[in-house]
């Protein structure tokens, strides 16, 4: 059991033994009080042990208990102290019944001991009365302290469905935006590439059936065309529903691919991958794909007549991706940073890890992406 498992426990046995000490010690003073009525009083005051887990059995052997102190001896009102807490304890559980059948009982023998006619009901009367009080008292303060806590549960229970309701119209508005997203590349992208596609589609083959050398570019932009829309068709299909598609969308299987349409286009383009090749987090495949394809398209775009150098390691905590070309770049006059680089660090600080991407000392750019294969920190 823990800590807090036996806090209650321990906090109930220190109310029992401080119960058991007041009530022992009254009818230890009490006159004709024996060994029966001071165990009597000693095994009522300890059975609150139970009064949080058992309240029933708390009050039933509380009761039987006092009940022989009381009817044998003259203790006082100390004599219903733990049938009070007992009460306490059957009220707050729900059991209100059993409870006022407990003080009945009790207050009727504590009665009946006294002597027969109405001067001795007026004798004891005072104390049956005060008594009567303390009982209604706690039990009114049962009563409050178990709608209170059935007004906390029901106000947790409300905080957790207004949250669940809210998560779920949030995962609705965000479902819907997916879908327009996935709408507008459709729209917009699809019939634009499709065109591409097909014109160098027939390009090439005009060149081939005049007998003419097809230019490298234009078989590049062929290759590219069928592949950005392969990717695009995954991206839809991933925006669409996000727990379908995601095998398709590219990793580091297809990194030969695409150095090979780098090299198509004009760059120069070594691959290098140090460590023992494994299974990657699909999310991790899919960033480091990414990364190196940003990088090659970008040493494509500005690095001028360069060559790329493209490294991968599988190190045993991370995986770390490395481009670097010796393009123009210059550290006294670093690129400002467009959407893909920013789109990249994006990505990597979203998988917990760190970019590095800016120009070399000397000459050119380097973009060094670390990736933590435990995922997001």
């Amino acid at each position: 059991m823990s800590f807090m498992g036996w806090r209650p426990l321990a906090q109930d046995g220190l109310l029992a033994a401080a119960m058991a000490v007041l009530v022992a010690v009254v009818v230890c003073t009490t006159p004709h009080a024996g060994a029966l009525e001071i165990a009597a009083a000693l095994a009522g005051s300890a059975a609150l042990v139970a009064w949080r887990r058992a309240p029933l059995v708390a009050l039933v052997a509380g009761t039987a208990c006092m009940l022989v102190v009381t009817t044998r001896v003259q203790a006082g009102p100390a004599a219903a102290f733990p049938v009070m807490v007992a009460v306490f304890a059957a009220v707050q559980a729900g059991r209100g019944p059993a409870a006022a059948l407990a003080v009945a009982v009790f207050l009727g023998a504590d009665l009946a001991k006294n002597p027969p006619g109405i001067d001795g009901i007026l004798q004891n009367l005072p104390n049956a009365v005060l008594m009567l009080g303390w009982f209604l008292a706690a039990g009114v303060a049962a009563m409050v302290v178990r709608h209170r806590q059935a007004y906390l549960e029901e106000v947790e229970r409300r905080a957790a469905e207004a949250e669940r309701t809210r998560e779920e119209t949030a995962l609705r508005r965000a479902g819907e935006e997916r879908l327009r997203i996935a709408r507008e590349l459709h729209d917009s992208l699809t019939h634009s590439i499709s065109v591409i596609k097909v014109q160098a589609g027939v390009a090439v083959h005009l060149a081939r059936s005049r007998g003419e050398d097809v230019p490298p570019a234009l078989l590049a932009i062929q290759e590219a065309g069928g592949d950005a829309m392969r990717e695009l068709r995954a991206t839809l299909e991933v925006l669409r529903d996000p727990s379908d598609g995601e095998s398709a969308v590219s990793g580091l299987d297809r990194l030969d691919d695409l150095v090979e349409r780098a090299r198509s286009a004009g760059l120069a383009t070594t691959v290098t991958v140090s460590g023992p090749r494994r299974e990657l987090p699909s999310e991790v495949d899919r960033a480091a794909y990414r990364i190196v394809q940003e990088a090659l398209t970008n040493a494509s775009r500005h690095a001028g007549e360069a060559a790329a150098a493209v490294r991968v390691e599988y190190a045993d905590e991370k995986l770390v991706v490395r481009v670097d070309d010796d393009g123009e770049a210059h550290p006294d006059a670093p690129p400002v940073p467009g959407t893909g680089l920013l789109g990249m660090r994006e990505r990597v600080t979203a998988l917990g890890g760190r970019l590095r991407a800016g120009p070399r000392p000397e000459g050119g750019f380097t973009v060094r992406a670390e990736l933590p294969l435990g995922g997001p920190s």
